[in-house]
């Protein structure tokens, strides 16, 4: 498994409940700034190889373990794992479309070629030529880095002149890999409900495992900061376009192994995609996807990459959702050291409440919450009836708020 950090353990796990042994590859020689806090747990590989650049260095020593698969552990670890598994003769999506599986620009062009909807967008080096795009292009502007995620680094942008900040910002910096970004890629705002979409595949047959409802809003200056997530059922009426679409994307990025991780907009033309990950969700989303269907991502990768077999001869069966669930990221307003959460009780007692998520607990440094990486809380809920739920979500919407947080010293904000 091919940069098997913490946030990938439900997976390392569940391949472990199988009876495999995990080799862990960690593609770079350093630790990515994201996972530094909390790398891995070592006692659940039974080797750990770091690649020097070296290539045939690594895959020899791989080569020695005679692995089955090549699994993608997070998005760091997607072009190196499509390199060994091609390396290897294993199972993979091949090396010709791996960068434009990470580079956003690559994958909206992919997308555009095989004759799909896909945003119109600018690979950004020139802040004169961005602005000019921008005027031409009129109302609202994504910037963002080529090959970051967790929304990090991602602008709004309503004019010229903030595109062009935003750019600057952006440019020379590194990105959550501790990747330079090398500039940027702008691309037109896409209006409408975005939802997340989470497919494995086998042999280039895709199967549906989960749909994702996001709920959006403005706040500490992000014009569409994410704060929810809801389980969708696959009789939804939205669900058989985002399918259909979200199969034809990962047809046209080559994707035929393994989980993938789509972001797609319905706009009032149909489906566009954001950006897809060929790897699992992030975020908890399988873990809460097995709570409210009986299994995930998680169950459907183990299958298709150890018991091919099984997974053909189920994949294609619409999943149905058995409880209702959903992901709710606290948005902080406030920054400094954290003295207590006001509410956390009120939030415990909700009919639909299942478990919470202290990111930032009291005495540590909270900040504003501006992407995916700096919610304090999370709050998974799980109900039998949807209403109870979207319930819950609203009420936990009115409690969040700068009240909800002390600062030490007293202050709120």
């Amino acid at each position: 498994m091919v940069d098997a950090w913490a946030a990938a353990r439900s997976l390392v796990l569940k391949f472990l409940e199988q009876g495999s042994s995990i080799v862990r590859v960690q593609s770079t020689r350093d630790v990515p700034y994201l996972y530094r806090a909390s790398p891995y747990v070592p006692e659940d590989f039974v080797a750990d190889i770091v690649h020097d650049g070296d290539l045939e260095a690594t895959v020899a020593a791989v080569k020695a373990f005679a692995p089955v698969a090549v699994v993608a552990g997070g998005e760091s670890g997607v072009e190196f794992a499509d390199l060994l598994a091609e390396r290897l003769g294993l199972p993979g999506n091949g090396t010709a479309l791996s960068a434009a599986r990470r580079d956003k620009h690559l994958m909206v062009e992919a997308v555009r070629a095989a004759g799909l909807r896909a945003a119109r967008q600018l690979r950004v080096t020139d802040t004169d030529e961005l602005a000019a795009w921008h005027r031409e292009l009129g109302g609202r502007v994504v910037v963002k880095p080529p090959r970051s995620a967790g929304s990090r680094g991602v602008f709004f942008c309503d004019t010229p002149e903030e595109s062009v900040a935003a750019f600057r910002s952006i440019a020379d910096a590194d990105n959550i890999f501790s990747q330079p970004n090398k500039g940027a890629v702008a691309q037109e705002y896409l209006p409408g409900t975005e939802y997340m979409v989470n497919t494995v595949s086998r042999d280039g047959r895709h199967h549906l495992c989960d749909v994702w409802r996001t709920g959006r809003l403005t706040a500490n200056g992000v014009v569409d900061l994410c704060d929810a997530l809801s389980l969708t059922d696959s009789a939804s009426r939205v669900v058989e376009p985002l399918r259909d679409y979200a199969f034809q994307v990962l047809d046209a990025l080559g994707i035929r192994h393994g989980p993938a991780h789509l972001e797609i907009r319905m706009t009032p033309q149909g489906p566009c995609l954001v950006e897809v990950g060929a790897r699992i969700a992030g975020g908890g989303i399988p873990d809460c996807a097995g709570l409210g269907i009986g299994e995930s991502q998680l169950e459907w990768t183990v299958d298709a990459y150890l018991r091919p077999e099984r997974f053909h001869a189920r994949a294609g069966t619409p999943y149905r959702v058995r409880r209702y669930s959903a992901i709710f990221g606290m948005v902080s307003p406030v920054e400094g050291v954290l003295g207590e959460y006001r509410g956390i009780e009120e939030i415990e007692r909700l009919e639909s409440f299942h478990s919470l998520i202290t990111l930032v607990k009291p005495g540590q440094r909270i900040c504003r919450t501006v992407d995916d990486l700096t919610y304090p809380l999370v709050v998974r809920l799980l109900h039998d009836l949807e209403e109870v739920v979207q319930r819950d979500l609203n009420t936990i919407r009115h409690l969040d708020g700068e009240a909800f947080y002390r600062l030490d010293g007293g202050a709120d904000s």
